[in-house]
């Protein structure tokens, strides 16, 4: 029995692990535990020296000089601070207005916003709870289906966790050793793919269920002109005008960029396109309706001024955040920074900064920051342990031998990070589970930027799994719980049960699945760079011809003839005569 558990530690390991968790223990604790215990019994055994603890202080020391993490408590600050200044209301009450006529315009205007609160809190929790306070009853007023309503506020906010600046690509990053720099340029056309299929799914329920997703009715569209029009040909033409500049930009980027550096660019990364030339279009939206405003020229309707300037705080702080990354003038822990500082000067700018809002902030960033290093502190204790064990050998072990090569590997190891969703969040998995897989996909020849991609959208489901998804338990805490009267019409609205919550969330969770598909279909979907490997089998080293203070005529042994151009030597005498009159010329 002894000779057995000596034998198979690794796998007996892995399970005591999940034992651990299934009781109930809190996850930081449990990882600690179980890799202090097995140690215990590898002593014991006689499987692990007792000198292995000893790595351990230098390991957690190493977790507080970790720079890479220090982004996460600036990312959180910037989100909270976000969420409590009234940027989310001003963004959902505009949006909603301008989508609001057609049918599925609420929805759509919830996965706008939620993009755009994703990619400037980062925080699930942040976005659902504030389109959940604000959205759901307006959709819930106006008739919408209650499924659908929850599913798409749900779906919305865990968009924070795949669309920079995300906080589990943060982790991700560090679990992988690579860049978070390139996991967020990885990350950002998938994160824009994903809402837009989004939207999609509430197209087609508006064309094929409208009654699920009506549109507003007259008496609820408060944004009109004096003269009672809807103001959208001006904004339409203004939009077509920026978008005109945004795509002539992006053909000719290149160009742009080699005039403004001063230096020949050949290529650049579609990331850096997307995010300069929106700046660039949004910049130009901004002058027109300021230019409009102070000379008053009535060029702009009062819904095209509105929308403007609605959404520049928040696409000025992506472009302060995400452009300073992506252009290489700030690393991700420094556009952190400016954007928690960027968050406080937008509260400050909207009146909404106080002690109360900064020390709420503050204790939720501590809070989350201290909850990730505990987690951190106890996978690298079972980390320790389970490398003593050859764990890491057992796991790639088990799955390079799968069938199907990397797309049998990639197959399985999404199958098992989608049902691990449905008991651990993606800081679990991505502490537990992301360090054992990285080494095989490596192995493999798998790009792990690319891989840590994809993983990321698969960890997306886990806020979504019913019934432990945390996005489901967020949207819990502030949808109805009892029917009540709407403050506007004066009628009885019914409650919003959990099992709505859950269904809802369905569609979206196969929408997510369809994502991961479409990554590991077409990998060009995650933008990142290829390093150029070198083969050192086909390394050639070249001597130069001539030497400093030789003479360029070769020496030619006596009987095989002259080089051409060169005086052959008749005699060794003579020819050792001109080595050593050649060693001493290089002497002097």
């Amino acid at each position: 029995m002894l000779q057995f558990i000596a034998q198979n530690m690794a796998p007996i390991m892995f399970v005591g692990l999940i034992v651990f968790l299934l009781f109930g223990f809190p996850v930081a604790f449990s990882l600690g535990a179980c890799g202090l215990f097995f140690a215990l019994v590898g002593f014991e055994l006689g499987v692990l020296p007792e000198s292995l603890l000893q790595a351990m202080p230098l390991r957690i020391f190493g977790i507080m000089q970790n720079e890479t993490l220090l982004a996460i408590p600036f990312f959180t600050l910037m989100g909270l601070v976000l969420e409590r200044s009234g940027m989310a209301e001003d963004l959902l009450d505009t949006v909603g207005q301008l989508f609001g006529p057609v049918r599925g315009g609420l929805a759509l205007a919830v996965i706008f916003v939620g993009a755009l609160l994703a990619a400037t809190t980062g925080v699930v929790a942040a976005s659902v709870i504030s389109m959940g306070l604000i959205s759901l009853p307006i959709m819930l007023r106006y008739g919408y289906d209650r499924r659908v309503a929850s599913g798409v506020i749900a779906a919305s906010g865990t968009l924070a966790q795949i669309i920079p600046p995300s906080l589990v690509l943060i982790v991700l990053a560090d679990q992988l050793g690579r860049s978070v720099g390139d996991m967020y340029k990885g990350a950002f056309v998938p994160g824009l793919v994903l809402t837009a299929l989004y939207a999609v799914y509430v197209i087609l329920l508006a064309i094929f269920r409208p009654h699920q997703v009506p549109a507003l009715p007259l008496e609820a569209r408060t944004f009109r002109e004096p003269n009672g029009s809807s103001g959208l040909p001006s904004l339409l033409v203004l939009t077509s005008v920026c978008t005109a500049l945004a795509i002539y930009m992006g053909m000719r980027y290149t160009d742009l960029a080699s005039w403004w550096s001063g230096r020949e660019i050949t290529t650049a990364a579609t990331d850096e396109k997307i995010v300069v030339c929106t700046a660039a279009a949004v910049l130009l939206a901004f002058v027109v309706a300021v230019v409009n405003k102070l000379a008053r020229l009535g060029l702009l309707s009062c819904m095209a001024e509105r929308v403007t300037f609605v959404l520049i705080p928040p696409l000025f702080l992506i472009f302060l955040v995400l452009g300073t990354i992506f252009l290489g003038i700030a690393t991700p822990t420094e556009g952190g920074a400016m954007g928690a500082l960027g968050a406080l000067g937008m509260a400050l700018a909207r009146r909404r900064l106080s002690f109360s809002l900064l020390k709420q902030a503050l204790n939720t960033t501590t809070k989350l920051s201290c909850f990730v290093v505990f987690i951190l502190i106890g996978a690298t204790i079972f980390g320790l342990t389970f490398q003593g064990v050859d764990g890491p050998r057992w796991v790639e072990h088990l799955l390079s031998s799968l069938p199907g090569g990397q797309l049998g590997f990639l197959i399985v190891v999404n199958i098992l990070i989608f049902l691990l969703a449905f008991f651990l969040d993606f800081f679990e998995l991505s502490f537990i589970v992301v360090p054992l897989l990285a080494p095989v996909a490596d192995k493999l020849g798998i790009d792990l930027v690319w891989f840590g991609v994809l993983l990321a959208v698969n960890m997306q489901t886990s806020f979504m799994h019913p019934p432990f998804g945390f996005a489901l338990f967020y949207l819990r805490s502030v949808a109805p719980e009892k029917e009540y009267t709407d403050k506007v019409t004066g009628r009885r609205v019914a409650p919003v049960t959990t099992m709505q919550i859950y269904w809802g969330a369905v569609p979206f969770v196969l929408i997510q699945i369809l994502m991961v598909a479409l990554i590991i279909g077409f990998p060009g979907i995650v933008s990142r760079e290829v390093e150029q490997k070198v083969d050192l089998d086909k390394v050639q080293i070249e001597m130069p011809a001539e030497l400093p203070g030789f003479d360029a005529a070769p020496l030619t042994p006596p009987g095989t003839g002259a080089a051409p151009g060169a005086e052959p030597l008749s005699s060794p005498d003579e020819e050792q005569k001109r080595i050593d009159e050649l060693f001493n010329n290089n002497k002097k």
